[in-house]
């Protein structure tokens, strides 16, 4: 899989390293559910053919003040602000995973300032956003908290593009089918409320293999820092 969307140092002088641009992944974080954020960036990664950059778009680090559900509702739009406005950036909502590689996501990047998966409820849109960061150059932090402006219009995009309908399935909204892209806009499956759908096992296993771990020994046995551990053990049965 290449990175098409992405750049290279091609012939790098001798001992310089093959740089590479990463694609650029910002992901709305809710610090009432750090498990949705947790689920999804380490399903995204486990997925990717390629290093992917993730941030946690987290509203006290950020320069603007406006929040609506979430604290994300807004915040999202920063994300070509944040690049400098260069170069192409993905925003995610947190309640989502990934099951597709994101590099064939970005190599869907065409011309246009942002796109979006348009085979959904128009208020869905912004949920996943592939940006053209040089063409977002209205988004600053002053223009996004500004309450006049609406901003999940897309207005202030010269025009938009689409994504495939495979980055964007909506759950329960949609009918079941193979995705790379699960959105469980109605609430993960964690509550009990929402529990119930086909898609549910989709989540439940990206968040097993995020949460999981081998035993200690199998990480630590050959370590220099077993003998301390062991040692303590043996005083326990002593």
């Amino acid at each position: 899989m290449g990175l098409s969307s992405c750049s290279r140092n091609q012939n790098p002088k001798p001992g310089e390293p093959a740089l590479i641009d990463l694609p650029r992944i910002f992901i709305g974080y809710d610090p009432r559910q750090p498990l949705a954020y947790t689920v999804l960036q380490h399903s995204i990664a486990r997925h990717s053919s390629v290093p992917v950059a993730i941030t946690p778009l987290i509203l006290r680090q950020l320069p603007i003040k406006r929040r609506g559900l979430t604290e994300f509702t807004y915040s999202r739009f920063l994300v070509p602000w944040l690049c400098q406005f260069k170069g192409r950036a993905l925003f995610l909502d947190a309640d989502m995973v990934v099951t597709g590689d994101i590099a064939e996501l970005f190599d869907c990047a065409g011309m246009s300032a942002v796109s979006v998966m348009q085979e959904q409820p128009k208020f869905e849109w912004a949920s996943a956003m592939l940006f053209n960061c040089g063409a977002c150059l209205a988004l600053t932090p002053e223009y996004i908290d500004d309450p006049k402006n609406s901003l999940f219009d897309l207005a202030w995009a010269p025009f938009v593009g689409s994504l495939p309908a495979k980055w964007n399935h909506c759950v329960g909204y949609m009918e079941p089918k193979e995705a790379d892209l699960y959105h469980f806009t109605q609430g993960l499956p964690c509550f009990f409320e929402t529990r119930g759908l086909p898609e549910d096992a989709v989540w439940d296993e990206e968040k097993r293999q995020a949460m999981h771990s081998v035993g200690w020994a199998e990480l630590m046995s050959k370590s220099v820092h077993a003998e301390p551990v062991l040692r303590r053990m043996l005083g326990r049965y002593k």
